[in-house]
């Protein structure tokens, strides 16, 4: 007996990018302006807020994305396979560093998941811009200056960390419109760009 779900059309993006800009306007302040001043108490904060909120978020929008790709196959666009793999993923890796930050780990070992990271980020870019889907490739370029930044804070360049809160705050203004223009799409019909 074969089992047939009616494709759905409504993927779990906003979540994901409510998730991931919510996070980045909590972290980028903090990098960016050194504001709150860094020690224990912030730093457990950030940690549960970067564990819950873009963690979480986005890997739950990942998780479904992947099943109903792939089990229930109720999502058909192909560019949203890329967006279950970059959702798991940077949900997954936000609870590692928030959990680092929360326990105040070295954060030089940063190093290699920036690396992988930014190639992720490459990855999405191209797959977003060649499925005309540029909202979401800029949304790839922005996490792109993330991690390359988030590499050069690793290994010590000093001012790699004030870089990196400022794409972090722009990466969140850019998944705050993401979230704004799915949720009108899908909700009231409008056509904006997402």
């Amino acid at each position: 007996m074969e089992v047939t779900f009616t494709a759905s059309a409504y993927p779990p993006l906003a979540l994901g990018f409510f998730g991931l800009g919510t996070g980045y306007l909590i972290w980028g302040p903090q990098e960016l302006f050194g504001w709150p001043r860094r020690d224990e108490r912030v730093d457990r904060a950030l940690g549960v807020w970067g564990i819950w909120m873009p963690g979480f978020c986005q890997f739950l929008s990942g998780v479904i994305l992947l099943v109903g790709l792939t089990w229930f196959q109720v999502f058909k666009d192909p560019p949203l396979y890329m967006a279950a793999l970059a959702f798991s993923a940077y949900g997954i890796h936000w609870f590692a560093i928030g959990w680092d930050r929360y326990r105040g780990n070295d954060p030089r070992v940063n190093a290699g998941l920036a690396v992988a990271y930014t190639i992720l980020s490459a990855l999405g870019a191209t797959v977003f811009f060649s499925a005309n889907a540029w909202p979401v490739g800029l949304l790839f370029i922005g996490l792109f200056g993330v991690y390359l930044s988030k590499f050069l804070t690793a290994v010590g360049v000093g001012v790699a960390e004030r870089v990196m809160g400022g794409f972090r705050i722009l990466t969140a203004f850019w998944t705050m419109y993401l979230t704004f223009a799915v949720v009108l799409d899908f909700t009231l019909g409008y056509h904006w760009p997402a």
